[in-house]
């Protein structure tokens, strides 16, 4: 039994709700059109993710395989899956470049042979297959104005992507994957079989303190995005900005948790993030 456009539409905002209550906050407050098409985009991209993170019967190689072979049946316009039926609408709508998911399937595959990163430069190289990549695929949808919309394109999904990375520092190591890079955990005055062994000391608050101040740095960058992005697209950013902001003020706060507790933001905690947002700038209708 085939799959309707409407049914597979509905997949992936449920999809994309439940992996992403952060990340997709600000996405109720795009008009309907924009909305399924970034649903549809997110969902991609979290399905792939899923292959490698979690376990799987099959070789991840090959899962991961099959599915950029479903992207190539998507960009065709025969497409089998209900992500991809989605998605196929989105790319009929929205110049969503091939090249972004193709690259997050290269930083999936990264993922299995790459567990540890030397160097902050090392571990962009990864940030820009799995982050910037997004950017990629996002801002056609949202529209923005220009190569400065693409520079800060790239500071915001990079915010994204290390508040990912210093939120999941527990579930990462669940994993044997540290991505926090080695030579600051040196630096810190910390090491890597401290992490592993979960040690809470004042070397590992120093450690996360320089992590939470870059990444506020790229997130001041990435406040000049918003202008640039379609009117009907802002509040979505900002949301997108401001609660992964808020997680920071978490982490912040209780540093140690990231060793031991998974980080999320209650319902109550991202209703006031909204409230808040939407005082500075009253939403587009939808």
């Amino acid at each position: 039994m085939s799959t309707s456009l409407a049914e597979a539409q509905k997949y992936c905002a449920t999809l994309t709700q439940r992996a992403g209550p952060h990340f997709s906050v600000g996405f109720r407050f795009l008009p309907a059109k924009k909305r399924k098409a970034i649903y549809a985009v997110y969902a991609f991209c979290r399905y792939a993710d899923d292959i490698v993170d979690e376990k799987q019967e099959q070789p991840i190689e090959e899962l991961l395989a099959s599915w950029e072979a479903e992207l190539d049946r998507c960009y065709d316009h025969k497409p089998s899956h209900p992500i991809t039926i989605a998605l196929s609408e989105a790319i009929r709508s929205y110049p969503i470049p091939k090249a972004g998911f193709q690259g997050l399937i290269e930083g999936c595959r990264m993922d299995l042979r790459c567990n540890r990163y030397p160097t902050f430069e090392d571990l962009m190289v990864y940030c820009d297959l799995v982050a910037t990549t997004i950017r990629d695929l996002s801002l056609p949808i949202f529209g923005y104005k220009g190569d400065e919309g693409q520079k800060l394109g790239r500071a915001l999904s990079t915010a994204l992507q290390l508040t990912n990375i210093v939120r999941d520092v527990g579930e990462d190591l669940d994993r044997n994957r540290i991505y926090l890079p080695l030579d600051e955990i040196e630096s810190a005055g910390y090491s890597e079989s401290q992490l592993l062994k979960r040690i809470k000391n004042k070397a590992f608050l120093k450690l996360m303190a320089f992590q939470c101040k870059r990444i506020r740095t790229y997130f001041d960058e990435a406040a000049q995005l918003i202008p640039l992005i379609d009117a009907d697209a802002q509040v979505a950013i900002a949301l997108m900005r401001n609660v992964y902001l808020a997680l920071i003020d978490r982490i912040e706060a209780k540093p140690y948790d990231v060793l031991d507790k998974q980080i999320r933001l209650s319902l109550k905690e991202r209703g006031y993030v909204l409230l808040q947002t939407l005082k500075k700038k009253a939403p587009s209708p939808a």
